[in-house]
């Protein structure tokens, strides 16, 4: 920790999963560094917990690289992870380049329109037909991505790429999850969809209602 203050981070601890859930909802830090290995509870679990009442973005600390399970993480809600051991550079990197991911752009953006779908990225905003759809912070950065392409196709390389910064393959179920969460939010299924269609073999592509 002291090595992360050094570059400039505040930083506060907790050794147990229960501890630093209480402590991420009392005092909403900018970003949450979770080490699976925890006494209490399983680092997962504790993922599973977080997501479900906040969007702070997290970055695992774990052992194992193993591709699956990177996946299964992401999935599961984390923004990206490291793979011990690391060094207080490696993680201070990771820690600036999802803050720079969910950051507030310029307030010169201009929102988005598409159909009854508004995207302000200034306001990290979005409303369907005049109503707020609340989204976490991935999920705003994946729509956001396909508005500013609307009517195109969309890879979900190119999503893993620019969305995740995962440049690598056989990562296209964390997208999936990810699509899925978004069209229920929207109000629309793969099989019924608006907004987001679904172009097989190829990609994704958001384009207003016929």
């Amino acid at each position: 920790m002291r090595a992360l203050r050094e570059r400039g981070h505040a930083v506060a601890g907790s050794g147990a999963a229960m501890e630093g859930l209480q402590t991420a909802l009392a005092e909403r830090p900018d970003l949450i560094v979770l080490d699976l290995g925890l006494p209490d509870l399983d680092g997962r679990e504790l993922l599973r917990m977080l997501r479900a009442v906040s969007g702070i973005p997290v970055i695992i600390a774990t052992a194992r690289d193993e591709e699956t399970e990177m996946v299964r993480l992401l999935d599961a809600g984390a923004d990206d992870y490291v793979v011990k051991p690391f060094t207080a550079a490696q993680l201070d990197a990771r820690i600036r380049a999802v803050l720079r991911r969910g950051s507030t752009p310029e307030e010169t953006d201009p929102a988005l329109v598409v159909g009854g779908l508004r995207i302000d990225p200034a306001a990290r905003e979005v409303s369907l037909d005049g109503r707020p759809v609340e989204l976490t912070p991935r999920e705003f950065d994946l729509l956001h991505h396909l508005a500013l392409r609307a009517g195109q196709v969309v890879t979900k390389r190119e999503l893993l790429s620019e969305v995740w910064q995962v440049p690598y393959g056989g990562a296209d179920k964390t997208v999936d999850v990810h699509l899925s969460w978004l069209r229920r939010k929207l109000g629309e299924t793969a099989q019924e969809p608006r907004y987001l269609h679904t172009v097989r073999g190829v990609g994704v592509k958001l384009s207003e209602p016929s």
